[in-house]
């Protein structure tokens, strides 16, 4: 891999993701406290709220296993640049990382569909 900085350039990105991702997480377990704490909340709508809290939490280490690849690929792109090798495994981790970060986007991805439907069952259940 001859730009080892390009995978550099992608993580402050993905740190966003992790920023805006621990964010959602604390705001839904808070949530998920203050219902357990409520007498009148259906137990179904706990479950659906912790099976989000788990897909956060997947899309964190997803995120999370995507950063680590995208530091060692530049580790090791630039420690083999400056000895003047031909080592390819860089590239390969790097795709590896942009499939886990792939896979966090998907998982996002599918707790907002899911929040949103959530939401508005939980406001049909109010009317």
């Amino acid at each position: 891999m001859e730009h080892w900085y390009i995978p550099a350039t992608i993580i402050p990105g993905i740190g966003l993701l992790i920023l805006s991702t621990s964010n959602l997480l604390i705001n839904l377990s808070t949530e998920i406290k203050t219902m357990t704490a409520e007498v009148a909340i259906e137990e179904s709508m706990i479950e659906r709220k912790l099976k989000q809290l788990k897909l956060l939490n997947n899309a964190m280490v997803f995120l999370y296993i995507a950063v680590a690849c995208f530091v060692i690929s530049a580790l090791i792109s630039g420690v083999y640049k400056t000895v003047a090798t031909n080592f390819d495994a860089a590239i390969y981790i790097t795709i590896t990382g942009i499939i886990s970060a792939l896979l966090g986007l998907i998982a996002l991805i599918l707790y907002s569909f899911r929040a949103v439907q959530i939401r508005q069952d939980q406001f049909r259940n109010k009317c």
